[in-house]
């Protein structure tokens, strides 16, 4: 499943019409549960309702564990943040405690807000997910000519180059694509197809991207990685009309 950004709505969509079992299937959520719609707590709370849950860690979310950690949000919630708050301040019973500043947003929401479910959810998510049949999944992805193992643990979770070279290279008809180290199969988020003007996802060479722009006016995905068959949420100016992303 791609990056969900706070639209629990379109998260229930998606676990919904692929017929996901809650007891029995394995869901590899992409990261960036956080930041975006104003349903964050929700998600969260969706996502551990799943047995088999494999969450890998999205630099929003980085960013609220941080928070958790330190009680300082390092980009002052701004990126998205604004809908994270709403949905902790809400379950926290502080609806309305926020304004905005010049750079950002102040706050009354603090770390012992946050419940401790959730503070274990964001601590635990891993930096990637490698499988048995060797399919790679990342949030962001890595750089390709260092091997995987050797990776600064932000690129992870930040670098858009994978991603970008593989498409501009599958774009201008090349055969092969070199990586220092070799995956069956690499899934990804972080860079949202819409860029590319569509809300479905994208595959160039091995490297599927599932984020279908969730976080703004796209899509939610969820796949089936053995079938590639995938399933949508509604557009999420539907879903949230009122709280759209701009």
């Amino acid at each position: 499943m791609g990056d969900i950004h706070g639209a629990n709505i379109a998260l229930r969509q998606c676990l919904e019409r692929s017929g996901f079992d809650y007891e029995n299937d394995i869901l590899i959520q992409l990261g960036d549960v956080t930041d975006g719609y104003p349903d964050v707590y929700e998600c969260v709370e969706e996502l551990l309702k799943i047995n088999n849950l494999i969450s890998i860690k999205g630099n929003h979310d980085e960013w609220f564990r941080e928070f958790i950690e330190t009680d300082f949000h390092p980009f002052y919630w701004t990126y998205g943040g604004k809908g994270t708050l709403i949905s902790y301040l809400k379950n926290a019973g502080k609806d309305g405690r926020y304004f905005a500043t010049g750079s950002g947003f102040k706050t009354s929401l603090e770390s012992s807000d946050i419940p401790d479910t959730h503070k274990d959810f964001f601590r635990n998510q891993r930096l990637h997910y490698i499988d048995d049949k060797n399919r790679c999944f990342v949030h962001g992805g890595f750089v390709r000519d260092v091997p995987f193992i050797h990776q600064a643990k932000s690129e992870y979770y930040w670098n858009r180059s994978l991603w970008r070279e593989a498409l501009e290279q599958h774009e201008h008809g090349a055969n092969t694509f070199t990586i220092a180290t070799k995956f069956s199969e690499i899934f990804i988020g972080h860079s949202p197809t819409t860029h590319w003007g569509t809300d479905k996802p994208l595959t160039a060479f091995n490297i599927t991207n599932l984020d279908t722009g969730a976080g703004h006016s796209g899509r939610l995905t969820i796949m089936n990685v053995e079938t590639k068959e995938f399933w949508q949420s509604d557009p999420l100016l539907e879903l949230y009309s009122e709280n759209y992303r701009d």
